[in-house]
């Protein structure tokens, strides 16, 4: 064998050469590439595979709008309605019950020994009883409504702790009234000292206190209708567009199966479609409905009976500034600043380059306010009752404001003539003009009923509207979610025979 030659060796006789080892497979595995690279789009199942998921996609979509501005409107139904809203009723009341309590106590001390004026010394002791019983239920539901507000709470105690003070004050003043058995318009002036406490703190604590809980509670209000009212109406239109986008998804589904299965409709995605349709309507609907039973409850209701239950708190307060004004002549030009204060905050009657005085403010008043219709132009005034002229409808609530402008206008001739008779130096007749039932009180309790009907048509309109918000959401906790299950299952409905043809 030649040098450098190789020898071959034959492989033994019956064994196969061995193989080259084996390449690790693909862990990624086929399909997974294929996915990627996007060719599953490239046939037909998998394209109607891409359409369920986008319209699945969308469907969710719609879903998570429409539950979202669903729950603005339930928050906002429940803010104004059961919360805020009733919280302003219940400080209003405590309000108006205060100053009703100490009005009272001024009559009472007022009239002394001769117990037949007015209403009688039992007939105003008896009022300022069931005054003081309201003003203490007032105060444990406005506590109640706060909830788990700290500062809320802490502010209603605070009226509860003064109320107690006030009571203790109250309570010497009358036993020295008592003791001192004295002439209509003149007591002593010991029990003055003690009225003098308290009436200061009711007119300098509790009853601002009172009031600043009316006015935090109608903030809320104000604040959760700016807010959450918005929220619906935008959250309306993002159910329209992704409602929109559903529909346009479906019926681009069906176009594409019609063409290539050489069906004319698939009833199943058109049911899915229909229900998509009805979904899409009724929240649209509902949200809209929701936008206005806020909107109903809030400007025709809500904002009428906290002006007006401010402006008879106010009233009652005034009207017991009369008494003060007599029973205290030492601090009788406070008392009269103070009703003439009161009085422009019920009407503020434009006066022009008059001196803003008790004479002009009489004049103005039976100008303007005589002269005015309401539901008919706007009102040539200002304050509560010119806050009511400006959204007062024609019909009940136009009737009722007219009789009520046209009973305060008594109340102030009333107030002017007695003020008349005791700047003349006839103190007696002008007590006897204060607690006259025939007359002033009779006025007073005609401009009060006149007040309270006026509040209970608006209060009427609120409950109306919180009853119709409740109710038209009730079923929006369990519609939406079914609605978008029924469509999503018609949607796989209507595909799966499709996909089946390809096994």
């Amino acid at each position: 064998m030649p040098a450098g030659t190789a020898v071959r060796h034959a492989a033994p006789s019956g064994r196969a050469p061995e193989a080259a080892p084996a390449r690790p497979p693909d862990r990624r595995g086929p399909g997974l590439i294929t996915f990627a690279r996007g060719r599953w789009l490239r046939t037909i199942p998998g394209r109607i595979r891409a359409f369920v998921v986008v319209i699945l996609i969308a469907i969710v979509a719609l879903l998570a709008v429409l539950a979202a501005a669903i729950g603005n409107a339930r928050d906002s139904v429940q803010t104004i309605g059961h919360d805020a809203g009733p919280q302003v009723v219940a400080t209003g009341t405590l309000f108006s019950a205060l100053s009703d309590m100490d009005a009272q106590v001024a009559s009472v001390l007022l009239i002394g020994r001769e117990h037949d004026l007015g209403i009688g010394h039992d007939g105003a002791l008896g009022v300022y009883e069931r005054r003081r019983s309201e003003a203490g239920a007032a105060a444990v539901q406005a506590a109640q409504l706060a909830g788990r507000d700290p500062h809320l709470r802490q502010r209603v105690q605070a009226v509860i702790d003064g109320l107690g003070r006030y009571e203790r004050l109250v309570g010497e003043a009358m036993v020295l009234d008592r003791q001192s058995a004295h002439a209509a318009g003149e007591p002593p002036k010991q029990v003055v000292d003690t009225y003098r406490r308290a009436t200061d703190l009711m007119r300098l604590e509790l009853l601002p206190q009172a009031y600043n809980l009316t006015l935090d509670s109608g903030a809320a209000v104000r604040q959760t209708y700016e807010t959450k009212r918005t929220a619906v109406l935008t959250g309306r239109a993002w159910v329209a567009l992704t409602g929109v986008l559903v529909l346009l998804l479906l019926l681009a589904a069906q176009v594409y199966l019609a063409r290539g299965f050489r069906r004319l409709v698939n009833p199943a995605l058109a049911l899915a479609t229909v229900a998509a349709l009805a979904l899409v309507g009724a929240g649209f609907a509902e949200l809209s409905a929701q936008a206005g039973h806020i909107k109903k409850a809030k400007m025709y209701g809500f904002d009428s009976v906290l002006a007006l239950s401010r402006a008879r708190a106010i009233s009652n307060s005034a009207f017991a500034d009369e008494s003060r004004y007599l029973l205290d002549p030492g601090k009788a030009d406070t008392y009269e600043q103070t009703y003439l204060d009161k009085s422009l905050a019920v009407i503020y009657p434009d006066l022009g380059d008059k001196p803003v005085n008790l004479e002009s403010y009489y004049a103005g008043l039976e100008q303007q306010a005589g002269s005015y219709r309401p539901g008919k132009g706007d009102a040539p005034f200002l304050g509560f009752f010119g806050d009511e002229a400006s959204t007062v409808r024609p019909g009940r609530e136009a009737d009722a404001l007219g009789r009520t402008l046209q009973a305060y206008r008594a109340v102030q001739r009333n107030d002017q003539r007695i003020r008349q008779l005791a700047g003349s130096g006839d103190r007696t007749g002008a007590i006897k003009l204060r607690m006259d039932r025939d007359r002033t009180i009779r006025d007073f309790n005609a401009y009060d009923a006149a007040l309270r009907s006026l509040t209970a048509l608006h209060q009427g309109a609120f409950d109306s509207a919180i009853e119709a918000g409740d109710g038209g959401l009730r079923a929006w906790r369990v519609l939406p979610p079914a609605a978008a299950l029924v469509i999503a299952a018609l949607t796989v409905a209507g595909v799966r025979p499709r996909l089946a043809e390809f096994r």
